[in-house]
């Protein structure tokens, strides 16, 4: 699907990773990771993003950004197979640029995985109003802080199960989409009857916005490294992600399509909106969906905002897991076991000193991790209040993150670990100065469209 890579991998560096690795993830598992990672809420504004693009555009670029993306995946595959200390994304940039990169790819994480969670926040609060729309849109940003906080509590363990209601609320949207559309036989809303779209985009601003939008639907990449390096045949790599972002696209390419038929030009930047207050449809099946689409974000939001969390709390020193307070636990221990030697006797009041001081420690810790969590919350909120267009939202997660992770990260790295000349790196060069170029443009088309829209 994207170009081969000029230097393949040897198949000796494939069989020693091989040889290490006697369990991990099948082709199969592999796929639906992939796919489970690229299909997200991006999905929603695909006919937005056609509307701003236009047909040919449109088409242009759902195609050249999944060929471009799936590319540069398979750039971070190479990087982690032929050196088996790797395992992350952070890894491979740190032996691209130095451990200074740690910094700069932490930061763009965290403002990748900050902005999904507004988005979340705000496709949550959007759905209720569509539901019940007694209330505001930001009054229930602020009443669903009631069950956000509380959801950056939970373990691991519960997070994971209730991240797949949010998968299968997205795809749920494509059921709605296709038996809406041909349900009906009237425009607007039908897929036997089209709407009135344009050929070409009505304005170089919502060419702009349209880069991020699309961009917004494969960004992936941060935690594909970490897939490549559970598979359990590290030769099957190529295949597989050429699989997961053919499905992908054509998720992504007939959603954007179908709904932009349905509704032209007029399409909002959430089609779940079109699909609800269209007359004409299943009204039992649009409810569904609407719930759907609310508890999906709500599954979504703790899983999005766990690595954040645990990047502050490392930060602040009262990450549970940290060394830091490993080495307090291993201290404490050190003194009880001590303690316990010279007052055996005494074995029921042996530990209070030692114990009231650590309790004390703990009940300081859970303070600063349960103000820091809610904290974090309440600042996810409150840029979804001040920036509450989806559209806008999620054109800046595609126009800036999602290219720098996902594009100019991986060529970055390409460039400056191999070194190599000829075609293959003046492509590069090409690919890497044009996505910068599209990166800038669709950066200010977002702030330009958030100033018209204020």
């Amino acid at each position: 699907m994207a170009p081969t890579l000029h230097h393949r991998i040897s198949q000796s560096s494939y069989r020693s990773t091989k040889s290490e690795r006697l369990t991990g993830s099948t082709f199969g598992q592999s796929l639906f990771n992939s796919v489970a990672v690229l299909l997200g809420v991006g999905i929603l504004s695909e006919p937005y993003a056609f509307a701003q693009a236009g047909w040919i555009m449109g088409s242009v670029l759902t195609i050249g950004y999944a060929l471009l993306t799936c590319y540069t995946a398979k750039i971070l595959g190479r990087i982690i197979f032929e050196d088996r200390k790797l395992r992350t994304y952070a890894d491979c940039g740190r032996k691209a640029f130095g451990e200074r990169s740690s910094i700069l790819t932490q930061l763009l994480f965290c403002l990748e995985l900050f902005t999904l969670c507004v988005v979340l926040v705000v496709l949550y609060s959007d759905s209720m109003q569509a539901v019940f729309p007694r209330f505001s849109s930001s009054t229930y940003k602020f009443m669903g802080m009631v069950i956000l906080i509380p959801t950056a509590f939970l373990p691991l363990s519960v997070i994971s199960y209730t991240s797949l209601l949010s998968i299968i609320a997205t795809l749920f949207i494509v059921v709605v989409l296709a038996v809406d559309g041909l349900s009906k036989y009237d425009t607007p809303g039908s897929l036997l009857e089209f709407a009135q779209t344009s050929p070409w985009p009505a304005s170089s601003q919502k060419l702009g916005l349209s880069f991020g939008l699309f961009m917004a639907g494969f960004s992936g990449h941060a935690v594909i490294p970490s897939i490549a390096r559970d598979m359990r045949h590290p030769e099957e790599f190529d295949s597989m992600i050429n699989y997961a972002f053919a499905i992908t696209t054509a998720v992504y390419g007939t959603v954007g399509a179908c709904g932009y038929l349905m509704f032209g030009n007029d399409v909002s930047d959430e089609i779940s909106w079109d699909l609800h207050n269209t007359a004409g449809y299943n009204a039992t099946l649009g409810q569904i969906g609407l719930w759907m689409l609310v508890i999906g974000p709500i599954t979504k939001f703790p899983l999005s905002t766990r690595p954040l969390n645990i990047m502050f709390e490392m930060l602040l020193n009262i990450d549970p897991n940290s060394q830091l307070l490993r080495k307090r636990r291993l201290t404490e221990q050190r003194s009880s076991a001590s303690l316990q030697e010279s007052i055996l006797a005494q074995a029921s009041q042996r530990e209070i000193p030692h114990n009231g001081l650590w309790r004390s420690i703990i009940a300081s810790q859970f303070i600063l991790l349960a103000t820091e969590r809610i904290a974090l919350v309440l600042a996810i909120v409150g840029v979804a209040v001040v920036v509450p267009q989806f559209g806008t939202v999620m054109s800046i997660l595609g126009a800036f993150c999602a290219f720098s992770l996902c594009v100019i990260g991986p060529l970055a790295a390409k460039l400056t670990i191999y070194r190599a000349t000829g075609w293959s790196t003046a492509r590069d060069w090409c690919l890497f100065v044009i996505s910068v170029v599209m990166c800038v443009w669709g950066t200010v088309a977002c702030v330009l469209n958030r100033e018209e829209g204020l």
